[in-house]
């Protein structure tokens, strides 16, 4: 007899397992909704703060629409790491809570069906949100905090440094000085503007209505767009002429001044699992080894502790019949952003103290454990473990 065919009865039972029925689609079909509604809100929260920083840059730099949105996609995978624990738990919460306020939870025990067994579902789908997790936090995040970091940095250092103020010249370059009487919108609107212009050896001086500054759509350029002005240009050796016009270009900086950013792996946090472990194998001193340590194991731990969430969700989603008022949505969200600060204190711990990383591991085996406990006991499994011990053994008949 094979090896495979001792291990077969384990592989149907494993295939047996996560092979859905009509209970497991109902149950899914249940939590998508309210799912991708919860992720949406989570990620719409966690990003208004950082959106306020954008559109201060956007204003202050005079930066395009795209820049924004480049910054904001490279925002997205850091903010969903975070969104799909939270969201995961309201949405299982919300489900299981109005079941058990339907008595469908009843019902399925009634008919032989236990909690665990209608929990089984989630935990699956924990268990695929996990393995996404740990695909975000590895490979995607390291390149998404990396683009950001380039992005910003270009942003913050492409433009034009001289805030225009009003009737105070400017010199963008050697031969460009600018002046207007108005100036609004953080120096990006002018008015009355007047320009003096020596470049091709010809003397240019123009007078406008109205000016916008803004990048360019190549983003690497500042442009002054004019509007109802007058040019008036002087060769030396010919005579002067005058160019009315209703709308002008004029380009006062390019972005090939601005220093190339530097290259992606300076920060432990821009290395994926993999460098991350090839570093370590090959000692690499770039980065410190107790921080390349602590992100690794910091990454895992955060990865491994998703698929319990629905065991504590469904765990403080029972209530007593009767009872409408349910603190069980605050308790876990109590819960898991004191097992995130816990596991972000450990990964700091790790990387600055050197200390082990049992630090980081202790925490979310606790967690786990508390998770798989609350539903236990929810479930009646240890009332019934204890009536089982307590049970006086029967009489052997003869």
């Amino acid at each position: 007899m094979t090896p495979f065919m001792l291990n077969a009865p384990i592989f149907r039972r494993i295939a047996k397992w996560a092979m859905p029925t009509t209970l497991d689609r109902y149950m899914i079909s249940q939590v998508i909704p309210p799912f991708a509604i919860a992720l949406a809100v989570v990620m719409t929260a966690l990003l208004l703060e950082r959106l306020l920083v954008l559109f201060n840059l956007l204003a202050a730099g005079n930066n395009n629409l795209g820049t924004f949105i480049e910054l904001l996609t490279t925002l997205l995978p850091h903010y969903l790491g975070l969104a799909i624990p939270a969201a995961l738990c309201v949405s299982v919460f919300a489900v299981m809570r109005r079941m058990s306020q339907n008595e469908e939870i009843d019902a399925a025990n009634s008919s032989g069906i236990s909690l665990l067994r209608i929990t089984r579902p989630y935990i699956q789908l924990g268990l695929v949100l996990g393995a996404l997790s740990f695909l975000l936090y590895g490979f995607i995040q390291p390149y998404a905090r990396y683009d950001f970091r380039a992005a910003f940095y270009f942003a913050s250092h492409t433009g034009w440094s001289p805030r225009l103020q009003p009737r105070m010249f400017a010199r963008p370059s050697s031969d460009l000085t600018l002046v207007a009487e108005q100036v609004t919108q953080s120096g990006s609107e002018l008015g009355n503007v007047f320009i003096h212009d020596t470049s091709d050896n010809l003397e240019r001086n123009i007078t406008a209505r109205k000016g916008h500054i803004r990048i360019a759509v190549d983003g690497g350029t500042v442009q002054l767009d004019l509007e109802d002005g007058i040019i008036v240009s002087d060769s030396g050796d010919k005579l002067p002429s005058l160019t009315m016009f209703e709308h002008s270009t004029r380009y006062l900086t390019h972005a090939s001044q601005t220093l190339p950013f530097r290259s992606r792996g300076e920060d432990e946090r821009e290395l994926t699992s993999p460098e991350l472990i090839r570093n370590l194998i090959r000692h690499d001193g770039s980065i410190s080894q107790p921080h390349m340590w602590s992100e690794l194991h910091f990454r895992l731990a955060r990865s491994l502790t998703l698929p319990v969430i629905p065991l504590l969700a469904t765990a403080l989603a029972m209530a007593r019949k009767r009872q409408r008022n349910n603190a069980g949505l605050p308790i876990a969200f109590i819960l898991m952003v004191s097992f995130d600060h816990i596991l972000q204190f450990g990964h700091s711990m790790v990387a600055t103290k050197k200390l082990s990383v049992l630090i980081i591991w202790a925490p979310a085996l606790v967690f786990v454990a508390l998770c798989i406990a609350l539903l236990l006991y929810r479930s009646g499994t240890f009332r019934l473990w204890h009536a089982r011990r307590t049970q006086p053994a029967q009489p052997r008949s003869a």
